[in-house]
């Protein structure tokens, strides 16, 4: 009997034990999957956050990029001696584009080409981009004449009782400045 009541005072004790250790476990257990919950939410939010920054570097890429090779193209456009870069920029920006080696090339009916040529080409082909090669013609106007060296007059100088020959050099530089002012 003593055995017996020994092993019955062992099983309760671990039936306490065990009732025990169950309930802690139920205690603790809605901690961790709250703990568990939270770090997936900060887990998806990083990752949503780092998906964002690799879009904006991507678009952040790609702008740079248009702007070098807008850039590279309007400075080839002025090498050429177009007039109005923009205009002419617009005309060929969107058959230009950079190849697999980092060169800029452009598709035309020839195939691709070199920046150089393919610019070359079209402005051959449009000469009404580059600035006219003869000045003058209807409607053109005046160039100024260079004044005579000298013949600028001092305003300090222009007083009553000048001679006639002063006075008169004053009258023509006058005219002449207010005839410019005409023309402009």
């Amino acid at each position: 009997m003593a055995e017996e009541q020994t092993s019955d005072v062992r099983a309760i004790v671990r039936e306490a034990i065990a009732e025990f250790m169950n309930a802690q476990q139920a205690e603790t257990e809605p901690a961790y999957k709250m703990e568990l919950v939270e770090e997936r939410k900060r887990r998806e939010q990083l990752e949503r956050r780092l998906s964002e920054l690799e879009e904006e570097n991507k678009r952040s890429r790609q702008m740079a990029e248009e702007a070098e090779r807008s850039a590279a193209v309007r400075s080839e456009l002025q090498r050429l001696g177009v007039a109005k870069v923009d205009v002419a920029f617009k005309a060929v920006r969107d058959d230009i584009y950079r190849a697999e080696d980092g060169r800029l090339i452009a598709r035309s009916e020839q195939g691709e080409q070199s920046l150089k040529e393919y610019l070359t080409r079209f402005l051959n082909e449009n000469p009404e981009f580059l600035p006219a090669r003869i000045q003058g013609g209807s409607g053109a106007a005046a160039t100024q004449k260079t004044p005579p060296a000298g013949s600028g007059v001092d305003l300090e100088k222009i007083r009553p009782g000048m001679s006639a020959e002063e006075a008169e050099r004053v009258r023509q530089e006058i005219i002449r400045v207010a005839g410019q002012m005409m023309r402009s």
